[in-house]
């Protein structure tokens, strides 16, 4: 157990990712992608800096070398891994949603999530398939609500398929661009910045929330 949870924890850092990407490929890439998108357990793997680290490495193997990957090809094939992993989420919903809503919490598993999610899709809409694939979490839970709550089907794929790609190759072109500037070498750094930016929707409302308490319950 502990070996696991101290894999997790590698997923994170800017070593263990740099190595996952250099022995595990695109094989890796694509498995990560899919199980965050498309598994309700994969909410914590790393989505955003996993995608800008792999554009960075597409650009330069890390040690002065020449890239590990074909960028165009490395963001095609992993738009369809996002795609079909939200296809996945979304049959998950619609299948068996009362019962993952019934469920106790566990370590791979919070209720919260879910409700959270619910939330962020009945205020966004369609729309919330798009914003969420920018926001950690919601990424892995909103195409399962839109499966709970019967969305249209034709209407899912394409929102689907275009936040899909939207996500993957702003993030891989991302990294692509940072492969070859100076930043190149600050990976910890990069990661740091994106993994802040991509939680930042998740505070900003929390916080405008908690100065609104603060304004309306002075001591």
């Amino acid at each position: 157990m502990s070996q696991i949870l101290e894999f997790l924890r590698s997923l994170h850092s800017a070593e263990g990712i740099g190595e996952l990407i250099r022995t595990g490929g695109l094989i890796a890439l694509i498995a990560i992608v899919f199980a965050e998108t498309g598994l309700l357990v994969g909410f914590f793997l790393p989505g955003d800096s996993l995608l800008v680290t792999a554009g960075i490495f597409a650009a330069s193997d890390g040690a002065g070398g020449p890239g590990l990957f074909n960028v165009y090809t490395l963001a095609a094939v992993v738009s369809v891994s996002a795609v079909v992993g939200d296809q996945v989420g979304y049959l998950l919903g619609k299948k068996s949603g009362p019962l993952i809503f019934s469920r106790e919490d566990s370590l791979l598993f919070k209720k919260h999530h879910v409700r959270s999610a619910h939330d962020f899709y009945e205020k966004h809409g369609g729309a919330a398939l798009i914003f969420a694939r920018f926001m950690p979490i919601f990424r892995t839970f909103v195409p399962f609500v839109a499966g709970v709550a019967q969305m249209d089907y034709k209407k899912f794929f394409r929102f689907n398929l275009l936040g899909g790609i939207l996500w993957v190759w702003s993030m891989v072109f991302l990294g692509y661009a940072l492969g070859h500037s100076p930043l190149a070498n600050q990976l910890h750094k990069i990661i740091v910045v994106v993994v802040f930016i991509s939680i930042l929707p998740m505070i900003v409302p929390l916080v405008i929330r908690l100065f609104r308490k603060k304004s309306l319950n002075p001591k």
